[in-house]
């Protein structure tokens, strides 16, 4: 269990004035926390002066760099043992935080997963679930909750993961792939997550495929064949089934099948090869 006073909490906020004074005075109330760091990421309205005055550290970025940007400064910035992740909309409760906490040591990664029932929007919902599906297809894992954004790491880990860290909104999406396929301790925390106060900055349509392409992203850097095998042998096996099919009615082989047979080769190859690589490039950084 990590006692408080080793936990930098680190809160990333953008034009988050209306909840982030309460938010920093609820966390400060719930514990003797080593410090508490709002990272103002370029905001047009009071966010700093508010969290300011309510006790937290603020960092302040000149211009608005993005939710990913303000976390990678927070956690340069913290001087804990362990970091927790929290957002600054009001959602999170302090207790929550606790019980997260409570589990670093045993786990290297704790996140806290929030129910069905507590995130917001249908569409979003089933936008999660099947981003977690892939991730937990990807990760040999179950994953209940890939995106959420509270969660509590040892600082040197994430330190460890900072350049692969995106400067936009897929941070939690980002560690929590890390984390497992590095085969640190992970553990999912549920949570309930309250209403947040103001707007969502995530637009489904935008932001949407870039959590795909980012999953995808990083288990091609840590296990590329996860996503090349399963691509090889489908192209293996409709070239083989096509080949067969021409064979028995036309009594030749196309060149479509000897092409798509070629494509499963040449696919698995180059899926070997990345594997190699990731696994160089994981060894170097150990």
């Amino acid at each position: 269990m990590a006692d408080p006073g080793s936990v930098s909490i680190v809160i990333p906020a953008c034009n988050e004035a209306g909840a982030i004074g309460e938010v920093v005075s609820a966390l400060s109330g719930a514990a003797a926390w080593r410090e508490i760091l709002v990272i103002d990421d370029g905001s047009t309205d009071d966010t700093g002066a508010r969290a300011q005055a309510a006790g937290a550290r603020v960092v302040r970025h000149p211009y608005n760099k993005g939710n990913g940007a303000a976390v990678k400064t927070g956690i340069r910035a913290a001087s804990g043992e362990y970091v927790l992740i929290i957002d600054a909309d009001g959602q999170h409760q302090p207790a929550d935080a606790l019980r997260l906490t409570a589990r670093l040591g045993e786990y290297d990664l704790v996140v806290g997963a929030r129910s069905k029932e507590t995130q917001a929007g249908s569409t979003r919902r089933w936008g999660n679930a099947a981003l977690n599906w892939l991730a937990s297809f990807l990760t040999e894992r179950d994953i209940p909750d890939l995106t959420s954004g509270f969660r509590a790491a040892r600082r040197d880990g994430l330190v460890e993961f900072l350049p692969l860290l995106p400067n936009g909104f897929s941070t939690p999406t980002t560690t929590t792939l890390a984390f497992l396929k590095a085969g640190y301790s992970v553990a999912f925390e549920p949570i309930e997550a309250k209403v947040r106060i103001g707007t969502s900055k995530i637009r489904l349509t935008s932001d949407g495929p870039k959590f795909f392409l980012i999953v995808l992203r990083v288990i091609t850097i840590f296990s590329p064949l996860r996503v090349f095998l399963p691509i090889a042998a489908a192209s293996f096996a409709v070239g083989a089934l096509y080949a067969i099919w021409t064979i028995v009615t036309q009594s030749h082989i196309t060149n479509s099948s000897v092409l798509l047979i070629v494509l499963a080769v040449i696919v698995f190859l180059v899926g070997l090869v990345s594997e190699q690589i990731a696994a160089l490039r994981f060894d170097a950084r150990r």
